[in-house]
C-alpha cells in the first residue's frame, strides 16, 4: 500500500479535500493511507513551542531542530522519500509525481512562520520541493496538492487507463479541448471533426490542438 505521512502542526487540516472525490474513494477502499503526526506533540515545553526568533535577529519565527528532529525520527522508519514543501525547492513535475506514485510512499513536511532550521534539512535527508513560485501560510495546502497528484496515479484510482496517458505533461504536451453534449450551446458547436465518427481525424485534431 502506498503511505503517506505529514508533519504539521495543524494536524486537524487533514485530509481535508484529500478525504473527497478519487482520493478519498481510494483512501477509504485502501489503496493508499495517510497517517499525520503533530509536530507540537514532540515539544517539551507546558506550551508546546516549536519555534523561535531566527538566529541572528529579523522577523518572524523558525521551527526548531530538535523538536522538528524528534518527530521526523518518529515518523519516517522507512526508506521513503523525505520531502519539504518550499518555495526554494525544486519544482514538481508530473515525471517527478510519476516516480513519487511508483514507490512506496512520501513522508512531507509542512513548514510555517519563516521556516525550519537549516541544520533539520541536511540532517534529516530532506529533499525540498516547491509546488509554485508563490508563497503559502505553510506547507499544508502544497502536501494536499502532491499528494492528490500521486494517489490519482495509483492503479485502479482512475477508471480508464488511457485518462492517465492522454492527460496534460504526459508527453510534454498540454491536453487538447474537450466537448460533450449539447452538441450547440450558446450558438457554439463542437468541431465537426470530433462528430465524424473518423477515430483517425480526431486523433489527429487533437494531436494539432495538443501541440498549439
Amino acid at each position: 500500500m502506498w503511505r503517506a505521512s505529514v508533519l504539521t502542526i495543524f494536524p486537524d487540516m487533514f485530509p481535508g479535500p484529500l478525504g473527497a472525490s478519487l482520493a478519498g474513494k481510494a483512501l477509504a477502499a485502501g489503496a493508499w493511507s495517510l497517517d499525520v503526526a503533530d509536530i507540537r506533540a514532540f515539544a517539551t515545553d507546558k506550551h508546546r513551542s516549536v519555534d523561535d526568533t531566527p538566529a541572528g535577529g529579523g522577523p518572524g519565527m523558525v521551527m526548531k531542530a530538535d523538536i522538528l528532529g524528534r518527530a521526523i525520527d518518529a515518523t519516517a522508519t522507512d526508506q521513503r522519500p523525505r520531502l519539504l514543501l518550499s518555495p526554494r525547492g525544486t519544482p514538481l513535475t508530473q515525471a517527478r509525481v510519476e516516480t513519487l506514485a511508483a514507490g512506496a510512499g512520501i513522508v512531507l513536511v509542512c513548514g510555517r512562520f519563516e521556516g525550519i532550521d537549516e541544520r533539520v534539512i541536511a540532517g534529516r535527508g530532506l529533499e525540498e520541493v516547491s509546488v509554485g513560485d508563490y508563497v503559502l501560510s505553510g506547507g499544508e495546502i502544497a502536501a494536499m496538492v502532491l499528494i492528490d497528484a500521486c494517489v490519482r496515479l495509483l492503479p485502479g484510482v482512475m477508471g480508464a487507463p488511457s485518462s492517465r496517458t492522454e492527460e496534460s505533461f504526459t508527453e510534454g504536451l498540454l491536453e487538447y479541448p474537450q466537448y460533450t453534449r449539447p452538441q450547440l450551446w450558446e450558438g457554439q458547436p463542437i468541431p465537426e471533426v470530433l462528430l465524424s465518427g473518423d477515430h483517425g481525424k480526431s486523433a489527429a485534431w487533437r494531436r494539432s490542438e495538443a501541440e498549439r
